[in-house]
């Protein structure tokens, strides 16, 4: 019986390793380039860093990444790191950066995203230009965690 049983629970560890690495998954927003929408600002200094619901399936192709939405995407630079971003253009949009002097318009490639941090120091495709759907990771559907700022 108890052989039975544990067979049944590690057949399921390629099916929740599947789920997790395809379908949903849950994040943590690092870093001061989202901030205020993520992690704000707490009067207490171990405020937990913000968790969300992550969305992996289908967020490669452009029919599934809208503007406003926020991504985890791998860096250009590094893709051992992970940043959070908004996107702010996708492929055909005629981006303005936000550095004043590259003031010329950047046309966003096909299966491109234009991403951008909401503090205005982010380093994001101002920095690095439009990024390649191929590295988003997921969209950030929903907060979870800590329990006060769920679904904000």
């Amino acid at each position: 019986y108890t052989f039975k049983r544990s067979l049944f629970f590690l057949s399921w560890i390629p099916v929740l390793y599947a789920f997790t690495e395809h379908v949903v998954y849950i994040g943590k927003i690092e870093g001061m380039s989202m901030k205020p929408t993520f992690n704000p600002p707490s009067t207490s200094p171990n405020q937990p860093k913000d968790h969300v619901i992550l969305w992996k399936l289908g967020t490669k192709t452009s029919s599934n990444l809208n503007i406003d939405d926020v991504i985890f995407l791998r860096s250009p630079m590094n893709p051992e790191k992970i940043y959070t971003k908004r996107i702010k253009g996708k492929q055909g949009d005629l981006i303005v950066p936000r550095y004043p002097d590259t003031r010329n318009r950047v046309m966003i490639p096909v299966n491109h995203v234009w991403v951008e941090g909401d503090n205005i120091h982010s380093i994001d495709s101002n920095t690095y230009g439009p990024i390649s759907n191929g590295l988003v990771v997921g969209k950030a559907v929903y907060i979870i965690w800590p329990l006060n700022r769920i679904g904000a």
